[in-house]
């Protein structure tokens, strides 16, 4: 018996020939799931994490911070997610992704953000189906390793594709599709449909991953039934919750569970999580970057900080400060819960 095979007896899903260790993943998000908070979240046990939005044309420029966006994880199954609106520089992205590792390359059709939506990439490609299967195409072609596509359930409630164009994206080779509950109208307002992911459902058999409002494991399990997903994905409620994807994941698959780090194990965490990025992006700019990161963490923590204290640390351009002022107020705080 094959690896795969004992994986997949075990409650595993597979994206072409590549087990996933469990069913629930990290999402995509911009300036959120850079290096090292996907490191984080792999460690704690995510079934997959993958990259920041990485633009095929600015991959191919060889712009330095494009690159970075799209390393790989030791350890962890390399995904990096591609967006472009021309088949040439999906072809090109998809194979400098492949050179560089990536065990699997995934399509953004997803992104409702203006700036992407406007030069016609993102989830702007669902208003051309035609258009959107060319570049699918294109990129299946270009590489050997699984190709996987993220999409909304369509542009507005007017256009409910996903399915067709789920449907016709397996036809061309995708291994795994992801479908966010939303419209790109919707932006993130209002819930997630989960029970609209089902039509997708109805209409492939490659795996089916539900995204949106995935929030704790019980939603996952509603998730998983109401839109006959295989995996779900989590996506902003992992903000200041490294560890969601994977305690998520241990508790679908009856794994070990993965504890709520607190007080002293939380101020390390945070502490941890800051340094690496001021290792990975440099001491000026990571500290800068790390605040939003800091914030969401603070957000979290009971008692609260004072806000004085709050708006020192989050204002702050001396590292030394931040990490030593997060490392005494989160332990302290988690002392004064305990008693």
């Amino acid at each position: 018996m094959s690896k795969n095979d004992v994986a997949a007896q075990a409650g595993e899903i597979r994206i072409g020939g590549i087990a996933v260790a469990n069913r629930a993943f990290l999402a995509p998000m911009s300036g959120v799931t850079d290096m090292p908070f996907r490191r984080l979240a792999h460690r704690f046990g995510a079934g997959l994490v993958v990259s920041e939005m990485v633009a095929c044309e600015q991959l191919a420029s060889g712009d330095p911070e494009t690159r970075m966006r799209s390393e790989g994880v030791p350890g962890a199954l390399h995904v990096v997610q591609l967006a472009g609106r021309e088949a040439h520089w999906m072809e090109t992205g998809a194979r400098l992704a492949e050179d560089a590792g990536a065990d699997i390359v995934d399509i953004n059709m997803g992104c409702p953000a203006k700036k992407v939506t406007s030069g016609y990439s993102g989830s702007a490609l669902m208003r051309d189906l035609d258009h959107a299967l060319r570049l699918i195409e294109a990129t299946v072609a270009a590489v050997k390793v699984p190709v996987t596509l993220k999409m909304r359930l369509g542009w507005d409630h007017d256009s409910l594709n996903a399915p067709e164009l789920a449907a016709r994206a397996e036809a061309a080779g995708v291994s795994m599709i992801t479908v966010h509950g939303r419209t790109r109208c919707q932006f993130y307002k209002g819930t997630a449909d989960w029970d609209a992911i089902r039509a997708v459902r109805e209409r492939i058999s490659v795996p089916l991953v539900a995204n949106g409002d995935c929030c704790t494991a019980e939603d996952a399990r509603e998730m998983m039934r109401r839109s006959g997903a295989d995996a779900v994905m989590i996506g902003r409620a992992s903000y200041g919750r490294p560890w969601l994807a994977g305690q998520i994941g241990a508790e679908l698959s009856g794994g070990p569970a993965v504890e709520t780090p607190e007080g002293a194990a939380l101020a390390a965490l945070v502490c941890e999580h800051i340094e690496a990025m001021l290792e990975h992006y440099g001491r000026d700019k990571g500290l800068k970057l790390a605040r939003k990161h800091v914030a969401w963490y603070l957000d979290g923590v009971t008692p609260a900080m004072p806000a004085s204290l709050r708006k020192a640390v989050l204002t702050s351009h001396d590292a030394a400060f931040v990490l030593s002022t997060l490392r005494d107020g989160i332990r302290q705080g988690g002392q004064e819960a305990a008693a």
